[in-house]
């Protein structure tokens, strides 16, 4: 295990993001985190706001536990503002807001009351800072990232195929679609750090075909590299079945059937990754309690799925599971982004 103190370079990695978030002295940065944050995270980012000049203030909350429900991991939805207008009041009228909460604010429903008041959110992955310093996005992420996004946006279908048997359908209309770079300058909008990826969340009954998870693909909300084959099933956006001998087969049907809830089996998002310094192999590398796996969603090259809540069709669950999938193919179109897990330079 890694120890978890303040490192001179860690430091720097931190200054560096947040220099690319466009803060100048004078600014407010609020450092969002909660009971079960992870401390090193929000003390780098404080550090690194004053710095650069700017008026830091943090705001800790309590971290809420749900009952009677499985373990939520890599959610995406941290729940622990719980609607608290005061709390919400302050983040939407900070320059800068620093989200250290566990899950992050990606899809908590305070996220765009924050937005609306002008402020800019950074979600700093709940990694190790090891992590963190590693993947400090350059100036060639971003260009790269619009890049993609904008070919998603123009783009009628996607179709993913692999030699282990994928054969998925997604139609893009009515799909949002954006992507991140591990930074943000422009008021009322949101990245997360690493970054380095870009998706599309479907519209309603967009989605359909065979998903293989083959060996060395990974379940992250396991925080797992698959051993044995998992095939799922997908029909009118829904895994109708998981397929599969030993316990990454297991451990999947046994979870997701946990929620109780239709909505847990369905399409989040769909996308690939786009960051040429993230590597897959980093998972092997790291204790569970040290990793959150941006970086595995990132790395150039692989393919996204995840299933759970899709704000764009109207679905809402706490059930989520993120599968980055290597040596898939990737059609805009009919033209290749990603050509058996390998980024198709654009022409």
């Amino acid at each position: 295990m890694l120890q978890e103190q303040i490192e001179p370079a860690w430091l720097d990695a931190f200054e560096a993001v947040l220099r690319r978030c466009a803060l100048q002295p004078g600014d407010t940065v609020a450092v969002l985190s909660e009971s079960q944050s992870r401390p090193v995270l929000a003390q780098l980012a404080r550090l690194a706001a004053a710095r650069l000049g700017c008026r830091a203030f943090s705001l800790v909350l309590p971290s809420v536990f749900e009952k009677k429900l499985p373990v939520a991991r890599s959610t995406g939805a941290s729940n622990a503002i719980q609607n608290i207008a005061p709390v919400i009041a302050a983040l939407a009228g900070s320059t800068l807001v620093v989200d250290c909460t566990v899950e992050g604010l990606m899809h908590a429903p305070e996220l765009p009351a924050i937005l609306q008041g002008g402020a800019r959110v950074l979600y700093v992955s709940n990694e190790h800072p090891e992590a963190l310093a590693r993947l400090v996005p350059d100036a060639t992420l971003e260009p790269l990232v619009k890049q993609h996004v904008k070919r998603l946006r123009a783009a009628g279908a996607m179709r993913v195929q692999s030699r282990a048997g994928t054969d998925l359908q997604i139609a893009l209309a009515g799909a949002t679609c954006g992507g991140n770079w591990g930074y943000t300058a422009r008021p009322g909008t949101m990245s997360h750090w690493p970054g380095g990826l870009a998706l599309a969340f479907p519209a309603a009954g967009s989605v359909n075909g065979t998903l293989v998870l083959d060996e060395g693909d990974v379940n992250l909300t396991f925080k797992r590299y698959i051993e044995r084959p998992i095939t799922l099933r997908i029909e009118d956006d829904h895994i109708t079945s998981i397929e599969g001998r030993g316990v990454d087969a297991e451990l999947m049907r046994s979870h997701i059937a946990g929620w109780g809830d239709k909505e847990a089996y369905a399409v989040s998002h769909v996308g690939y990754g786009l960051n040429a310094a993230a590597r897959w192999d980093s998972m092997a590398l790291y204790d569970k309690r040290d990793f959150n796996g941006t970086e595995l969603r990132a790395f150039a090259g692989n393919f996204l799925y995840s299933t759970g809540a899709n704000e764009v069709a109207g679905r809402h669950t706490l059930g989520h599971f993120d599968l980055p999938l290597r040596n898939c193919t990737v059609l805009l179109d009919g033209q290749a982004v990603v050509d058996s897990g390998q980024l198709v330079a654009a022409a």
